[in-house]
């Protein structure tokens, strides 16, 4: 038996060449067993290579695009929202506990009068944007953007999510540790596991919220149901492919730094064994004098 298959049988560490021969072996494997998990996937990378940012739209469509979004009155809903305020403000300063006297039901109705007339105002502005949508499509650069903010939006917040819980994962990891005399080594990887957990509840989270939410802005275009169907599914698939592949990269690179460190720690282990052995037989070979 040779050094290189002597020193895998003491630490047991597979070699990096090896490791990439079962991931080759893998990936067949998983597909063909999660059939829709690796379909929705292919179809969500063949969505962002083909659709990319959109299509542009042309000088008609943009002319009537931007015709129909000058029609909503932007200083009518601020003017709106501003009364709106100021009556809740006065309710919210008139009114009890649990009772309401004639100047807080006075202030109440106010407040409700003003509420209608905003929501009226909005209901119209957003008409008028649906309309100004159904313009462009769903397959424009107008609706791609408007998905892709929302994605982007939803994905930082799941992110954000991520770094804040694991920043107090790991100062009340390192509080346990303490307690426990836990070595550095030992803290350190269950701090790297609390972070992959904290990362994939966070996307995968903003993943779900994501989809929720586009379908609303799918029937906001007013397009054929069957494009609407099909672009929903086509950037709810995207989405996934992004939130997998972005995890697959943080398990990978978490993987490759464990993978690293140990091959560090059994090169470092096998040359203390070398050291020692040499020492051993220089000690047995030394001449003895009585």
């Amino acid at each position: 038996m040779n050094n290189r298959n002597r020193q895998q049988q003491i630490v047991g560490l597979p070699e990096p060449s090896d490791l990439g021969r079962m991931i080759i072996r893998g990936v067949p494997r998983f597909a063909k067993r999660h059939k829709v998990i690796s379909g929705s996937y292919i179809i969500g990378i063949l969505t962002i290579l083909l659709i990319g940012s959109g299509t542009k739209l042309n000088l008609d469509q943009r002319r009537e695009y931007n015709s129909i979004m000058q029609t909503i009155d932007l200083q009518a809903e601020f003017d709106a929202s501003q009364d709106f305020f100021i009556a809740d403000s006065a309710y919210r300063a008139s009114k009890g506990w649990f009772t309401c006297d004639g100047l807080c039901q006075r202030n109440k109705k106010r407040m409700e009068e003003s509420k209608h007339r905003l929501d009226l105002i909005r209901k119209e502005g957003e008409a008028r944007m649906s309309d100004a949508k159904s313009v462009a499509g769903l397959f424009s650069e107008v609706g791609v953007g408007e998905v892709q903010e929302s994605f982007w939006g939803y994905f930082a917040s799941g992110k954000q999510f991520a770094k804040r819980q694991s920043m107090w994962d790991a100062m009340f990891m390192s509080f346990r540790s303490m307690r426990r005399d836990e070595k550095f080594v030992e803290y350190a990887l269950n701090v790297l596991m609390q972070v992959l957990v904290n990362f994939s509840m966070g996307l995968v989270m903003a993943l779900v919220l994501f989809v929720i939410g586009l379908w609303s802005i799918v029937r906001s275009y007013q397009s054929n149901p069957l494009v609407a169907v099909v672009f929903f599914v086509a950037a709810a698939c995207a989405a996934f492919s992004f939130v997998a592949t972005y995890l697959i990269a943080i398990y990978g690179a978490a993987a490759g730094g464990v993978y690293g460190v140990l091959k560090v720690a059994e090169t470092n282990a096998r040359a203390q064994r070398i050291q020692g052995r040499q020492r051993q037989q220089y000690m047995g070979n030394r001449p003895h004098y009585d």
